[in-house]
């Protein structure tokens, strides 16, 4: 390793082990930046130079480097490489932890409430799982996972999603970003340079996208979804089922659209954000049903299920089938084996199915409870038919930072619109994003009251009672 260089040596055990090497290097460098030897803004070797001084292959450190931004501990800062994050040095973790104790009442999007997690099925999947696991499948596992859960999520997606899926072309990952990230490393080594991301989305994706070496170019967002005409790139990450965060369902001219420009050979990559969660209607079936051949379906139990969890899949073209099985066999492979068979277990035995249902019909309940509360104030709402979160507006051009500030102070957690949006993207009405899935069902009453309260703050007291 050059000079420029020398003061990000990890101390890493040389030879990395032989399988394992990129959870390996994730581990060591979480420990590094956890302890202060590597503070924030602090500048990493270039993953070549890394790769090189480790004698491990240039992706694997790359995939290591794109999976830390999804997690947030490193960011990819154009002409600048990658860099710890800001606030995650020793130091700065604990002045985070003492001065921002953990919220009581939690309204931010993407939290599912873990009080329901099913753990009475779960347990008795897993006990089934345990039972009669054969030793030999507690080894070293196929880098796409299991046959069994893969075999059993083909049949499900389909049913449930319209996806059309074999156990070939499903890679199992231990989430989201997980599973984009070894995409994203896949595509630099074809040779993709440029990807297209809605313009308001989630930053860690985005980070981990640059991380791998892609250029990212915003697509624009408007009434009818996802804009993709006209932007120029290799690839595109979309969600047409739900839009995050602003809840847009693609409209049937914009899939058109999108499927002329699969069918010319941009690959787009499909979040299947909130897809069990619909609730004015049937859900909205999976784009990659009808190009399986041009999509990249992912999907998580972390919204049904818990993030913890920590399960969830790819659906490739064939193409991509073998040459991303080699790429997981490099950087870590398929999530714990005990925890796929359980999955399997728990949707073959239909424990699954009904908990989405029964999570459906708590998720739809408080949507209806919140949407009359803002009503009641006259405030306006969007994105309100489907998942777990909506966009509010903000009255009396009140600012996200001023509100989310206050909303701090009476122990409850919001998010701002302004918090997802890429550089350039269009303007809009200042709105918070108001998750309605995290708190537990003998909190969400005081949550909703903590919202109205925030909300009408400053308010005339004649608008208030209409």
């Amino acid at each position: 390793m050059t000079d420029e260089w020398a003061d990000s040596r990890l101390d890493l055990p040389r030879p990395l082990p032989a399988r394992g090497r990129g959870e390996a290097l994730r581990t060591e460098l979480r420990a590094a930046i956890r302890s202060g030897r590597l503070p924030a803004g602090r500048r990493l070797p270039p993953s070549r130079i890394l790769a090189a001084d480790l004698g491990v292959a240039r992706n694997t450190v790359a995939d290591a480097y794109g999976r830390l931004a999804a997690e947030g501990w490193l960011e990819t800062l154009v002409g600048s490489g990658t860099r710890v994050a800001a606030g995650r040095s020793a130091d700065a973790a604990a002045r985070t932890a003492a001065e921002q104790p953990t919220p009581r009442l939690d309204l931010r999007p993407g939290h599912p409430d873990l009080s329901s997690f099913p753990r009475a099925a779960w347990s008795r999947a897993q006990a089934a799982a345990l039972a009669d696991t054969p030793a030999t499948a507690l080894g070293y596992d196929d880098p796409r996972g299991g046959l069994e859960l893969r075999t059993t999520l083909a049949g499900y997606l389909a049913r449930a999603r319209g996806v059309d899926a074999d156990p070939h072309r499903i890679v199992l990952t231990t989430g989201f970003g997980d599973g984009v990230a070894s995409v994203w490393q896949l595509l630099v080594r074809e040779g993709a340079r440029r990807l297209g991301v809605e313009e308001l989305s989630l930053p860690p994706f985005r980070r981990s996208a640059e991380a791998a070496g892609l250029e990212l170019v915003p697509v624009p967002i408007d009434e009818q979804g996802a804009d993709a005409a006209g932007v120029r790139a290799d690839a595109l990450l979309v969600t047409p089922a739900h839009q995050f965060p602003t809840g847009v369902v693609l409209s049937a001219e914009r899939r058109r659209a999108l499927g002329e420009r699969i069918a010319a050979g941009t690959l787009v990559v499909e979040d299947d954000y909130d897809g069990e969660f619909r609730f004015d209607r049937s859900p909205v079936g999976a784009l990659q049903g009808l190009l399986p051949d041009g999509v990249v379906y992912t999907g998580t139990v972390s919204k049904t299920l818990a993030p913890g969890a920590r399960l969830g899949w790819l659906v490739v073209p064939e193409r991509m089938a073998l040459p991303l099985a080699e790429l997981r066999s490099e950087t870590g492979g398929a999530p714990s084996v005990i925890e796929q068979r359980t999955l399997a277990r728990l949707i073959d035995s239909g424990a699954y199915d009904h908990h989405v249902r029964r999570m459906r019909t708590l998720y739809r309940r408080r949507r209806d409870e919140l949407g009359m509360r803002l009503d009641a104030e006259g405030i306006r709402s969007r994105g309100i038919a489907a998942g777990l979160h909506v966009v509010v507006e903000l009255p009396n051009g009140q600012g996200e930072e001023a509100v989310i500030a206050r909303a701090a102070d009476a122990g409850l957690a919001l998010d701002g619109l302004a918090g997802y949006a890429m550089p350039g993207a269009a303007r809009r009405p200042p709105s918070l994003v108001v998750g309605y899935g995290a708190p537990t069902p003998h909190l969400w009453p005081a949550a909703l009251e903590a919202l109205a309260a925030v909300l009408a703050h400053g308010r005339p007291a004649a608008s208030r009672t209409g």
